[in-house]
């Protein structure tokens, strides 16, 4: 029997000696999450049918639980979900943007914000720049 190393797809953990071929009652120490579910399948891709590259496997349904398809293979340990043109592009949106949790702070800072003064922060900003520069007539 061999054994390998994973990340667990829904915590993150690594998962030290998980033996191969994966049992069905495997299951990630930290989070409970069970590692024989086609989330942690090489083939599992949730942008194909079905969620899966592997054109010959049944239907899961839920993609999370363990199940007992034939075509299962772990991805590997240093596999990431994101890699490819995929993942290179929400790196590149992550740094022009910001990440999802920055995006949603910032918009609650303007929403608070203009709750309490009743203008928005671009408002403001154009309210200053025609009392600079006099307001531009239309």
């Amino acid at each position: 029997m061999t054994t390998t190393n994973l990340i667990c797809w829904n915590c993150g953990r690594e998962l030290p000696d998980v033996p191969l071929p994966v049992g069905r009652g495997e299951e990630c120490p930290e989070c409970v999450a069970a590692v024989r579910a086609c989330r942690m399948c090489r083939f599992y891709d949730p942008n194909v049918s079905n969620d899966c590259r592997e054109p010959m496997a049944d239907v899961v349904a839920d993609k999370e639980r363990a199940n007992t398809c034939d075509y299962y293979s772990p991805a590997s340990a240093g596999k990431e979900r994101d890699e490819g043109e995929a993942g290179e592009a929400r790196a590149k949106l992550e740094a022009l943007f910001g990440s999802s949790a920055e995006r949603k702070s910032s918009l609650a800072d303007e929403a608070a914000s203009f709750g309490e003064s009743g203008q928005s922060e671009a408002d403001r900003s154009r309210r200053k720049l025609e009392e600079a520069f006099g307001k531009k007539d239309e």
